[in-house]
């Protein structure tokens, strides 16, 4: 009796791009998931859950779920977006556009087209929260409404994944720049 090969080979994303390292995947979905948190924090807030917020601050529950509400699932769907943006720097859309795009198609992109609003993307993450993690404490203890207690942990731990991003960003596009310029 024979038995079949058995493949060790994992499973690959269908768009994904021949020369890409598993290690550059796993950091891309790692970039992408950085904004989840912060993401499910704000949409708590949307729904009107008390997240320790207090009368005075904009974010009290009183004011949610209400029209407000649409501003923060705005951003919140902005910055989902973008966080999976990191994907298309190991993926074949990131390359070329996809086959819908009217006339333009199954067009191969311009290695800057990615790798220039992607490095701009990376500094600017890395800078701004690093920035709002030097100022952190203090921000929260000038004001008065800002959570206090487990509510601030939550805060906390649902802001902290952000620091990642930038620098995840940051050597997603050097490893774009460099596959794309040597093979094409």
């Amino acid at each position: 009796m024979t038995s079949a090969p058995v493949s060790t080979a994992r499973a690959q994303a269908p768009d994904a791009v021949p020369g890409v390292s598993p290690w550059l995947n796993r950091i891309a979905v790692l970039a992408s998931l950085t904004v989840l948190p912060s993401c499910l924090w704000r949409l708590a807030i949307a729904a009107g859950v008390p997240m320790g917020w207090g009368p005075g601050s904009d974010l009290h529950h009183s004011y949610y779920p209400g029209r407000e509400s649409l501003v923060l699932v705005f951003v919140t769907v902005l910055q989902e977006c973008l966080g999976l943006l990191s994907l298309g720097l190991v993926r074949r859309w990131g390359e070329q556009l996809p086959g819908w795009v009217p006339r333009l198609g199954g067009r191969r992109l311009h290695p800057l087209v990615a790798a220039v609003p992607a490095a701009l993307g990376a500094l600017a993450l890395t800078g701004i929260t690093s920035l709002g993690a030097a100022t952190w404490s203090e921000v929260n203890a000038a004001n008065p409404d800002a959570p206090t207690g487990p509510a601030l942990w939550i805060f906390t731990l649902s802001y902290v994944p952000l620091l990642l991003w930038g620098p995840l960003l940051g050597v997603l596009t050097v490893a774009y720049w460099q596959r794309r310029r040597l093979h094409g």
